[in-house]
């Protein structure tokens, strides 16, 4: 069986490289980097026997230093995630929900899907077809004959993923994959 690496040993002097390591290979919220690298000091002064205090004092002040920078920004990550997620066919339920996981306030989260209704026509619906079509769901079944003995199961499933039964009835009960497109743009 093999051993536990011991962590690395942080110092005042190199606090600010594993940062920048860290965001090198993630892309992270300013709470959850500060959630991050607070664990990885108590890690490491655990395992060397240091005292944690001047690091811990030491980390916002980077912190705000990155941000300050432009280089965390929790704005942007907020808008990318929406973005990507809508995209993707998450429900703005799942979207706030993604982003608090994240570390994103919900004031920050809001907003951020606030503007997306400037990209988007309407980021709901699209969310909602994009889910129907990655899922086969409703009017994007391989197999048309079997839409109505499915419909429930549709609806059910566009309801789990946080989508209004209003909207998951628009999108199921839409007679083809075009007439969805057609909801999108009007």
């Amino acid at each position: 069986m093999t051993e536990k690496r011991k962590p690395q040993r942080l110092t005042p002097a190199n606090l600010r490289e594993a940062v920048l390591n860290y965001l090198d290979r993630f892309v992270a919220s300013t709470k959850r980097l500060d959630q991050v690298m607070t664990r990885k000091i108590r890690a490491s002064a655990a395992a060397h026997g240091d005292d944690p205090a001047p690091l811990l004092a030491a980390l916002p002040p980077i912190l705000a230093s990155l941000a300050a920078q432009g280089v965390l920004n929790d704005r942007n990550l907020a808008e990318a995630k929406a973005r990507a997620m809508i995209r993707r066919g998450g429900s703005r339920a799942k979207i706030l929900h993604n982003l608090a996981g994240k570390g994103i306030d919900s004031a920050t989260a809001s907003a951020a899907f606030a503007r997306m209704a400037q990209e988007f026509d309407n980021p709901e619906l699209e969310a909602a077809t994009a889910f129907a079509r990655r899922r086969r769901l409703g009017p994007f079944r391989s197999d048309p004959a079997s839409r109505s003995e499915n419909r429930q199961k549709d609806l059910a499933a566009m309801a789990r993923a946080g989508f209004s039964s209003g909207l998951a009835r628009q999108v199921i009960g839409a007679s083809s994959d075009g007439e969805v497109d057609d909801l999108i743009e009007e």
